[in-house]
C-alpha cells in the first residue's frame, strides 16, 4: 500500500479571492456580522478609558484629597469595567457562534458536493484527505472568525485608538514609549514567518496521518494477511513524528518568541519610568500621566504580541478555506442535466458504437456494440480487466461515456434525471458493503417512504427472510460496520433486498456468487432467478456455469468484444470462450 503524502503551499497572508468567497457565506448572518463589527469597536474605544480615567483620578482628585470626586470616580470605573466585561462576552460569544454556523454551513454544502462527485474522483483521491477536508479544514475556518479576522481588526483599532489617546496627553512622553516598537515589530514579524510554515506543516501532517490512519484500518485483513504491520508501523511512526516535529517547532517558537516581547515592553516601560521620573521631579509632568502610561504601554503591546499569532491563524484559515473551495469549485461532478422521468421502463437497453477510458485517452472499451430486449438476460464474461465491470458502470452513469451512446427504450441516459435513471437499475456488487446499522437500515438507507412490509416482502421474494427473523431483533439487528457479523451470503442476499424493494426493471448482478462457497452459490442462484423473472438483467460471472441460460452471451477482450451468442453456440465455435469454458473445467477437476 502506498500514501501519497500531500504537500501544500502557505499562500499570502491575506488571499482576498479567499475572504471574498467566506464573506458569502457570512451573507445570511449580516445582522450578527455587522453586530460583531460594532462590538469590536466598542472594544477598541473601551480599552484605554480605564488608564484615563485612573490618571483623572490620581491627578484630579487624590493629589489635592477631593474624596467625594474619587469615590465618582471609582464609580465610573467600575461601571466602565462592568461594561467592558458585557462587551467583551458579547463579542466572544457572537465571534465564536458566526464561526460555527458558516463551518455548519460549508460542512453541508461540501459533503452535499462530495456526494455528486463522479466516482473517478473517489479513485484517485484519498479518503483520508476528504475526511480532513471536511472536518479539520473546516474546523479551522471557526478560527478565522473567532480569532482571526475579528480578532485582528479589533487589535489594530485599539492600538490607534491607544496611540491616538497617548499623543493626546503628551506626545514627547508617547514618542520615548514607542522607542522600542521596532523591535517589537522586528521580532513579531521574523515570528510571524516561522509559525506561519510550521502551522502549513502541522495541516499537512495531520492530513497525511488521516490518509494513512483511514487507508490501513480500512485494510488491516491485507497488512496482517502479508505480515506487514511491523513494516507499516514503521511508516506510522515516521509520518507521526513528522507530526511530532512540527508541533514542537511551533512551540520552540512560541518559547521563544514571547519571553523576547516581554523583554521589549519591559525595557519600553523602564524607558517611560525613566524619563517620566524625571518629568515628575521637575514638575513637568503628573503622577497620574505616569501611571496611566505604563498601563497604555501594556495595553499596546499586548495586541502587537496577539497580532502575529492571530495573523498566522487567520493564514492557515485561509489555507483551509482555499482547500476547501478549490474542493467545492471542482468540476468533476456528474452532469444531471436530463429532465426524462419516466414512471416505468421497458428494459430495451442498447450500446451503440462505445468508448471508455478512465485516463485521458487510454480506452479500457472499444466500439462496444450490444443490445438487450426487455425481460432478456445478457451476461458479459472475459478474463479480469477484461472491461466487464466498466459497462455496467456506465450504464448506471457511475461514469461518463467518451464516445458513443447507451439508450434505455431508445432514449440516452444523459437525458434521464439521474436518480430516476439509477432507480429503474438495481445493482448488486461483488464486494456488499453494508453499514454499522441495522438490516432494515442497510436494505432502505433511510428511506422512509419504504415500509418494513414492502422490506419483508422483498426478502421473501430472494430468500433471505427466513435468515433475517433468525436474527437476534430480526430487521433491527445491527450488523456492524461492513457487516462484520454477518457471513458472506448473509451479506450478498441483503445487498440482494436491497435492490429489489425499489422493484427495478432492469438488474444488474457483478460477480454476485463470487465470493461464496457451492452450498450458498446454490442458494443464491436461486434467488438470482427469482429476481431476474420478468426483468432486464445484465450479468458478470466468472463462473460460467451460473450463466449458461443466458439470452446471450458477450465475450470481452481488453475492452472489445470477440464473440457473442448463446452457450452452445459459442462451444461450437470454439474460440476465446470455448477456451474459457476449457480453463474452468480443469480447474474445477483440480
Amino acid at each position: 500500500m502506498s500514501l501519497e503524502k500531500e504537500k501544500t503551499s502557505s499562500g499570502e497572508i491575506v488571499d482576498t479571492k479567499v475572504l471574498k468567497k467566506l464573506y458569502r457565506y457570512v451573507q445570511p448572518y449580516k445582522l450578527q456580522f455587522y453586530f460583531l463589527v460594532f462590538l469590536t469597536i466598542a472594544l477598541a474605544i473601551l480599552a484605554p478609558t480605564r488608564p484615563y480615567f485612573i490618571q483623572v483620578a490620581i491627578d484630579d482628585h487624590i493629589a489635592i484629597g477631593d474624596s467625594a470626586g474619587l469615590v465618582q470616580m471609582i464609580y465610573i470605573l467600575v461601571g466602565l469595567m462592568i461594561l467592558q466585561a458585557v462587551v467583551q462576552w458579547a463579542h466572544t460569544y457572537f465571534s465564536g457562534w458566526i464561526g460555527q454556523v458558516i463551518i455548519r454551513d460549508i460542512r453541508v454544502k461540501l459533503f452535499d458536493h462530495l456526494l455528486r462527485l463522479k466516482l473517478k474522483f473517489f479513485d484517485n483521491t484519498p479518503i483520508g484527505r476528504l475526511v480532513t477536508r471536511n472536518i479539520s479544514d473546516i474546523e479551522t475556518l471557526a478560527d478565522v472568525f473567532s480569532e482571526g479576522l475579528a480578532a485582528i481588526i479589533g487589535d489594530l483599532l485599539q492600538l490607534v485608538t491607544i496611540l491616538g489617546v497617548m499623543f493626546y496627553i503628551d506626545w514627547k512622553l508617547t514618542l520615548v514609549s514607542l522607542c522600542t516598537l521596532p523591535l517589537m515589530i522586528i521580532s513579531t514579524y521574523i515570528f510571524k514567518e516561522k509559525i506561519k510554515v510550521t502551522f502549513n506543516d502541522v495541516r499537512n501532517a495531520v492530513s497525511n496521518l488521516n490518509s494513512f490512519l483511514q487507508e490501513h484500518i480500512t485494510g488491516m485483513n491485507i497488512v496482517q494477511i502479508f505480515n506487514r504491520e511491523d513494516r507499516e508501523f514503521e511508516k506510522f511512526k515516521e509520518i507521526n513524528r513528522e507530526h511530532r516535529t512540527a508541533h514542537i517547532r511551533s512551540v520552540l517558537y512560541y518559547s521563544i518568541y514571547f519571553p523576547v516581547a516581554e523583554i521589549i515592553q519591559a525595557i519600553g516601560i523602564g524607558l517611560v519610568v525613566w524619563y517620566g521620573a524625571v518629568g515628575v521631579l521637575g514638575l513637568e509632568l503628573q503622577v497620574g500621566v505616569l501611571i496611566s502610561f505604563i498601563m497604555y504601554l501594556q495595553l499596546f503591546f499586548r495586541p502587537i504580541r496577539m497580532i502575529a499569532d492571530r495573523f498566522n491563524t487567520l493564514q492557515m484559515g485561509v489555507v483551509s478555506s482555499s482547500r476547501i473551495f478549490k474542493l467545492l469549485d471542482s468540476d468533476e461532478h456528474i452532469a444531471n442535466e436530463g429532465d426524462f422521468k419516466p414512471e416505468k421502463v421497458k428494459g430495451n437497453i442498447e450500446f451503440k458504437d462505445l468508448w471508455f477510458a478512465y485516463i485521458d485517452e487510454d480506452y479500457v472499451l472499444k466500439n462496444i456494440n450490444f443490445s438487450v430486449k426487455s425481460g432478456q438476460t445478457v451476461a458479459l464474461v472475459g478474463a479480469t480487466g477484461a472491461g466487464k465491470s466498466s459497462v455496467i458502470n456506465l450504464l448506471s452513469r457511475f461514469y461518463e461515456i467518451n464516445k458513443g451512446s447507451i439508450t434505455i427504450d431508445g432514449t440516452d441516459i444523459r437525458e434521464f434525471e439521474l436518480g430516476i435513471l439509477r432507480k429503474h437499475i438495481g445493482v448488486v456488487l461483488q464486494d456488499v458493503f453494508l453499514f454499522s446499522n441495522t438490516i432494515y437500515y442497510n436494505i432502505t438507507l433511510g428511506n422512509p417512504k419504504i415500509s418494513r412490509e414492502q422490506v419483508l416482502e422483498a426478502a421473501e421474494m430472494v430468500g433471505a427472510r427466513k435468515f433475517i427473523e433468525r436474527l437476534p431483533g430480526g430487521l433491527d439487528y445491527n450488523v456492524m460496520e461492513r457487516g462484520a457479523t454477518l457471513s458472506v451470503g448473509q451479506r450478498q442476499l441483503i445487498s440482494f433486498v436491497r435492490a429489489m424493494v425499489y422493484n427495478p426493471e432492469i438488474i444488474i448482478l457483478d460477480e454476485a456468487t463470487s465470493s461464496v462457497d457451492t452450498e450458498t452459490e446454490e442458494l443464491i442462484q436461486e434467488s438470482i432467478e427469482k429476481m431476474m423473472k420478468g426483468r432486464t438483467s445484465i450479468v458478470i460471472a466468472h463462473r460460467l456455469s451460473t450463466i449458461q441460460k443466458a439470452d446471450n452471451i458477450i465475450v470481452l477482450n481488453k475492452g472489445e468484444i470477440v464473440e457473442q451468442g448463446k452457450h452452445d453456440e459459442l462451444l461450437e465455435k470454439g474460440g476465446y470462450y470455448t477456451q474459457l469454458h476449457q480453463m474452468q473445467l480443469k480447474t474445477m477437476a483440480i
